[in-house]
């Protein structure tokens, strides 16, 4: 079982158009609109590969009720936290050529009990992965995340964090309770140690320093690059082609579920999957994508750090 938690999550409208053009009057030729939220994109992965997983998120107002609701319709386990703000609505444009222009809205504030009741009901069964992912509305800080974060290792829970700028710098800053995994692209690996990373040296450098400090694992999204992961014992890169890029919203969310899809197997293997769930995902209009193919061919091998990205 992965239980996921979604501190920030939202309703989120996709709109496809030919090309955005700024100040202009743009008409979408189709539009989507799906649960989500990071640690909610994770579970959605995961539970339409098959895996157990459960997604916790506070749920509130009218766009929590939609949210909830559709979650229901997809079959996905879900623990949903009363609260009394409203959850958020997202928008993304996304054109012909795959880029995409998201437009995220603040969301709620929670009050002490509200982040209380999502910390207790990450723990409310036994798992073997809790994952915190995404954005902390107001009302939840960076030190009650790395507290969370504590509690769960405390508990015997696997943890990993996908999150960036003050949170993630606050659960690195954590000591004794470090997540196993973290899950950054490059520009948050790059703000989290301060400088800019140009090269795949510069992206495993900068994650030896975080493994180094007590970090189990950094799996590192690439955008077009791939991804790298790096641990105390291994380092290692791979890339998946992707035929047709149609959305790269949720990309990195599909990723990190492919990772723990296969958690248990050699390290290779889950960067294996990894990709190949990121790289199905980019495929799809939306961030539901089924089964990913186990014999979609991946490129795995060793860093090349003069490798330039972008």
């Amino acid at each position: 079982m992965i239980i996921t938690v979604t501190p920030n999550p939202s309703l989120d409208r996709t709109l496809h158009l030919p090309r955005l053009q700024p100040g202009e009057v743009n008409r979408a030729r189709s539009r989507m609109t799906e649960p989500s939220g990071k640690g909610v994109n994770v579970a959605l992965a995961l539970h339409g590969a098959g895996h157990a997983t459960r997604a916790v998120l506070p749920i509130g107002g009218s766009v929590g009720a939609e949210i909830a609701s559709a979650l229901e319709g997809f079959g996905l386990d879900t623990i949903g936290v009363p609260i009394a703000g409203s959850v958020r609505s997202n928008v993304t444009l996304v054109e012909a050529d795959g880029r995409s222009t998201k437009v995220n809205e603040p969301g709620p504030r929670l009050s002490d009990d509200e982040v209380d009741a999502l910390r207790a009901a990450a723990l409310a069964e036994t798992a073997d992965w809790v994952v915190w992912a995404g954005s902390l509305p107001a009302g939840f800080t960076p030190d009650r995340l790395r507290a969370a974060v504590a509690e769960a290792r405390a508990a015997g829970r696997r943890v990993a964090v996908d999150a960036s700028g003050a949170a993630l710098a606050g659960v690195l800053g954590a000591g004794d309770g470090l997540p196993h995994l973290i899950k950054p692209n490059v520009d948050e690996l790059a703000d989290v140690v301060g400088k800019p990373l140009t090269t795949l040296a510069d992206v495993v450098t900068a994650a030896r320093g975080l493994t180094d400090r007590g970090v189990g694992a950094v799996l590192v999204s690439l955008g077009a690059d791939g991804a790298a992961l790096i641990t105390s014992e291994l380092t290692v890169h791979g890339t998946a082609p992707v035929d047709r890029v149609v959305n790269t919203v949720g990309a990195g969310d599909a990723l990190l579920a492919g990772y723990l899809a296969a958690w248990s197997q050699e390290p290779a293997e889950a960067l294996a999957s990894a990709l190949r769930f990121g790289a199905t995902a980019v495929e799809h209009d939306g961030t539901l994508i089924g089964v990913p193919d186990p014999q979609r061919p991946v490129n795995i091998g060793p860093v090349r750090g003069e490798l330039r990205l972008g």
